[in-house]
């Protein structure tokens, strides 16, 4: 009787000594003696750190949860099993957490917040205060109490969608540090520039305005987009057109036209592509401009395209929320032999105007001798006066003049006046 009982003990022995090898730290095996000093059983210690909750189980059914403490157990066979969490990772995951919800529902109140939403709900998970984590809709996220203080705001989507400020700007920070939360892809965020107007689509449908400045959706359960429109005064271009005036002569035209958002929402709603259609009535109204003209007409009134396509597109515009500010011609291409007609005839036409000019003067000077004349054929002093006019142009081309008789026999000479 006495070697078997030897023969126990040695096998016993072994199994503790290898047991405590392999036991971790936390965990102690020890041996238990009767009154007569006989050693019969093995116990376990376990110790759970203050920072720490434990759950215990027995042939691996959960028995309880373990608070701060050291634990002893007699477990000979190493039935007994204990898991240890770091409650500073407060997110707690195991294959029994439904089961510990709905068996232990008084320790899941002392220890756990549960965060649920529902089908048109997120929450937005903050630590100490801080923004932490999104958490989409239908799920359920359970966080120990302890160490981190988490608090959970629930939003319902289904009546406003828009992302909370902080939130939107915490995304943020996070996305450009690397840092980004498990549901960050549910949000949409977009940023409305200066001087500019966002409208804001949901599954298709505009449902807002949106003023400069960073802005934010959740993307749960629907398609949210935002389509900017510059607020400023803006150019368009529309150039190359080739058009035929009523004479049959092919001109190509350039043209700018200015024009600025009055009223974005209407615009959107009255036309799909506000821009586009405004590029192809700038192009109807020139047509008409130069169809119904000829080149000189056009030559002659510049200025006349220019109001035509204003008119033609200011007051279409204006019932659809779009203000055309001015429209302008920028060049007219004539074809290369209508470059050379034209210049011909601008020739031709200087150089009848410059001998209409030659004409006219010649009769002015005829006119103006012809008075003269009669002037003089009465008046025996203005003839005088002539002569001596014509002396001093005649002397003023001579370098030397020698004067016998005197001044009167000279012009006595020269010209006999008939007394």
């Amino acid at each position: 009787m006495q070697g078997i009982h030897r023969l126990a003990a040695v096998e016993a022995a072994i199994r503790a000594r290898s047991s405590v090898a392999k036991a971790p730290a936390p965990e102690r095996a020890g041996r238990v003696r009767d009154n007569r000093g006989v050693r019969v059983m093995f116990y376990r210690v376990f110790t759970v750190l203050k920072h720490e909750r434990g759950l215990l189980f027995k042939k691996g059914d959960f028995i309880r949860f373990l608070d701060p403490g050291t634990y002893r157990f007699i477990d000979p066979l190493y039935r007994v099993r204990v898991e240890r969490f770091d409650l500073a990772e407060p997110v707690f995951k195991h294959r029994l957490a439904d089961f510990i919800l709905k068996a232990y529902p008084a320790d899941v109140e002392r220890l756990f917040n549960v965060v649920e939403t529902g089908a048109n709900e997120v929450a937005v998970i903050y630590k100490d205060g801080r923004f932490a984590d999104v958490i989409g809709p239908e799920r359920r996220v359970i966080y120990w109490k302890g160490v981190v203080d988490v608090t959970a705001q629930v939003i319902n989507i289904a009546e406003e969608f828009v992302v909370p400020a902080r939130v939107a700007k915490a995304l943020t920070l996070d996305t450009q540090h690397g840092r980004v939360p498990i549901d960050n892809h549910a949000v949409y965020q977009r940023e409305v520039p200066d001087a500019h107007l966002g409208l804001l689509y949901a599954d298709g449908e505009l449902v807002g305005e949106l003023q400069p400045g960073l802005h934010a959706f959740w993307k749960y359960n629907r398609a949210v987009g935002v389509e900017l429109y510059d607020l400023r005064v803006t150019q368009v271009e529309v150039g190359g057109q080739e058009i035929l005036t009523k004479d049959k002569v092919g001109l190509r035209i350039n043209l700018t036209a200015t024009y600025q958002f009055a009223d974005v929402v209407k615009a959107v709603k009255a036309v799909k592509d506000p821009l586009d259609y405004l590029y192809k009535e700038i192009q109807f109204g020139l047509r008409a401009a130069v169809g119904t003209r000829t080149l000189d007409a056009l030559l002659e009134d510049k200025g006349v395209v220019d109001r035509v396509v204003f008119e033609h597109v200011q007051e279409k515009f204006a019932d659809i929320g779009i203000a055309v500010r001015g429209v302008g011609v920028k060049d007219i291409i004539l074809p290369g032999e209508m470059k050379q007609i034209l210049a011909k005839v601008v020739e031709a036409e200087k150089a009848a105007q410059a001998n209409v000019i030659r004409r006219r003067e010649e009769t002015n000077a005829t006119r103006a001798l012809l008075n003269t004349a009669k002037v003089m054929e009465d008046n025996p002093i203005a003839v005088r006066l002539k002569e001596l006019e014509a002396l001093e142009k005649v002397t003023g081309k001579i370098g030397k003049l020698a004067v016998y008789g005197g001044l009167d026999g000279v012009l006595d000479d020269i010209v006999r006046i008939k007394r």
